[in-house]
């Protein structure tokens, strides 16, 4: 297990290049802070058309043991070690020790390298970027869903928990584009299941801005304002590019 920034270590995983270690330590950080938890959908989501298109192609069967090998510089370690003004063998175990370590760490820079190429390649292929974040919690403090607001306004709702919704009733979206104007219908979760919502009008979203999710009527709120029960609730943040 290494110390490195949570987003490299957060995209490692996702991608399937961290160890047992790292993977278990990122999933407990993630079921104790929603914060992380959402960054890690976030890296799921993004990362999910990549994993989804690419075609399975297996590494050749002798890859690692070549690598290894180059790396071992086995040739070398055969025979002794001399140095150039005495004649004092080198303990091999402690040169091979040495070797050792060099090969993780080399390992370790070559799948950081890895990240970082495949991170910054895939940002070009990315749509356009989220202007905010917001990690919806209920009552319990538990997080159900993951609000990204678009600078068009598309606002992407990703639920995290199933709401046990009565069969008369219907999930809307609403939010606060000013702290004293009126909540704003962002639509209807009418499915149950996460979706992407489009309204036009309104201004581009910003650090701060409410968002919740309450229980309405079929077809929505008569009223076009909460009525409901309110299911989540969060505000948003701007993410760190």
């Amino acid at each position: 297990m290494t110390d490195r920034p949570l987003d490299i270590l957060i995209d490692e995983c996702v991608l399937g290049l961290a160890g047992d270690d790292d993977i278990a330590r990122l999933e407990a950080m993630a079921a104790s802070d929603p914060m992380i938890a959402a960054r890690l959908d976030i890296a799921r989501q993004k990362f999910a058309p990549l994993d989804a298109t690419a075609d399975d192609m297996p590494l050749p069967d002798d890859f690692w043991v070549r690598i290894d090998a180059r790396l071992d510089g086995q040739s070398d370690m055969d025979a002794p070690v001399a140095t150039a003004d005495r004649a004092e063998v080198v303990d091999l175990n402690a040169v091979r020790t040495q070797a050792a370590r060099w090969r993780v760490s080399a390992l370790g820079g070559i799948a950081a390298a890895l990240v970082m190429t495949m991170v910054l390649a895939w940002s070009f292929m990315l749509p356009q970027e989220q202007a905010v974040v917001a990690v919806l919690l209920n009552d319990r403090g538990e997080a159900i869903a993951l609000v990204e607001g678009m600078p068009d306004n598309t606002t992407r709702v990703t639920l995290l928990e199933t709401q046990n919704v009565p069969q008369d009733k219907v999930m809307q979206v609403w939010t606060k584009p000013e702290d004293d104007g009126p909540p704003v219908s962002l639509g209807l979760l009418d499915t149950g299941r996460s979706r992407t919502l489009t309204i036009d009008g309104l201004p581009s979203p910003n650090a701060q801005q409410l968002y919740e999710i309450t229980s309405e009527p079929e077809g929505g709120s008569p009223t076009n304002l909460p009525t409901g029960p309110i299911l989540g609730k969060g505000f948003a943040k701007e993410p760190l590019i």
